[in-house]
């Protein structure tokens, strides 16, 4: 009897840009994570390649990033990001000049935050147990408020006028809410609420509730509601349980989202996964928090986002038992107390707490 054939070992891609501040400490810190992960089995492995884009790259070359930069990414498995911003660089230069020329260029036009209580992490919420937030944001991520549609006239005068112009496709609406709804359907509740503000945008926001009516009925196994994006901050805040996954525009999520991850104890746990669904060109993933240029190089920064965002990453490429081996790898570490960041309330460093992530990988008992 012949032995059976061995699988050729996958080869992953990854292109790492860890832009600025903390992201140049985070984003090191999720390629050893990634790499200790490897190393525990024989059947795939990363292979990295840096790109030091960001605003000391604008402060050399005028740009955050090549004019042709989209091209030296686009055949990458995926790509991991650190943050954009950098207090000496108007902010809306470093965020359109990289974070949102990559996710645009892309058409990564989902972004999928999950957000949940981890082991040992306190939340806020007094009545809040881990149990109770388990949530998963999905953000428009390609049009709605952040769309770049607007301008300024009359510069330096009485009279200058700037405008931004919220604008949603009936294609851009239909993707991501298809997108949301399969989401829920993924998962055991099967629950999905659709954010809007359509008393008062009434226009918009009345053509994106009702495609939300008009999807849903291609799904008819989740349950779903609406609400008010300001009603929606309270009942985060005071009926946590009663939410599951969300789907929401640009801007009403990019809000949302680091709520709920003050809600579950700090934006430096949170991840985030900019999707292309179609698999056209590659994903993004990136812990929320921003530069942080307060912490900046004194090991201060918590690491954990970036861990969640690597796993992420790898349910993206459908390394899924290795994406739970990672996660449960993040939860041991977060259920002790000395590997706590100061975020958390501890004392902990980015080195510290990534050597624990690694060493729990190697020995996982």
């Amino acid at each position: 009897m012949q032995p059976p054939i061995k699988e050729p070992m996958k080869i992953y891609n990854i292109a790492c840009i860890p832009g600025d501040g903390i992201g140049k400490e985070v984003v090191p810190a999720g390629q050893a994570v990634l790499e200790a992960l490897a190393a525990t089995g024989d059947t795939f492995k990363f292979e990295f390649e840096s790109f030091g884009w960001g605003g000391d790259w604008f402060r050399a070359h005028g740009e955050m990033m090549p004019a042709d930069g989209l091209d030296a990414l686009r055949h990458k498995d995926a790509i991991l990001f650190g943050s954009a911003g950098d207090p000496h660089i108007p902010d809306h230069v470093t965020l359109w000049g990289l974070r949102l020329k990559i996710c645009q260029g892309f058409d990564q036009y989902a972004n999928v935050r999950p957000t949940r209580i981890l082991p040992g992490i306190d939340g806020p919420l007094r009545r809040c147990g881990p149990k109770d937030l388990d949530w998963v944001i999905v953000r428009e991520n390609s049009e709605g408020e952040y769309a770049g549609v607007g301008g300024r006239v009359h510069q330096g005068h009485p009279i200058e006028a700037a405008t931004d112009v919220s604008m949603m496709t009936r294609a851009g609406v239909e993707r991501i809410m298809r997108y949301a709804f399969r989401l829920a359907q993924s998962r055991p509740r099967k629950l999905l609420t659709v954010v809007t503000k359509s008393n008062a945008q009434r226009h918009a926001m009345v053509m994106w509730d009702e495609i939300a009516v008009q999807i849903s009925k291609e799904f008819p196994d989740v349950t779903w509601d609406k609400e008010l994006v300001d009603a929606a901050t309270a009942r985060m805040v005071n009926r946590p349980a009663t939410l599951d996954t969300l789907v929401a525009t640009n801007l009403h999520a990019d809000i949302l989202s680091d709520l709920a991850a003050a809600l579950a104890g700090s934006l430096g746990i949170a991840p985030t996964g900019n999707i292309d669904p179609e698999r056209r060109y590659p994903s993004m993933f990136e812990p929320i928090h921003g530069s942080a240029f307060d912490i900046m190089g004194q090991g201060l920064a918590n690491p954990v986002g970036t861990f969640w965002s690597c796993v992420m990453l790898l349910e993206h490429l459908g390394e899924v038992q290795a994406a739970r081996t990672l996660m449960n790898a993040i939860e041991r570490v977060t259920a002790n107390p000395a590997l706590h960041t100061r975020d958390l309330g501890g004392t902990a460093t980015t080195a510290q707490v990534t050597k624990a992530v690694c060493d729990s990988l190697a020995s996982p008992a």
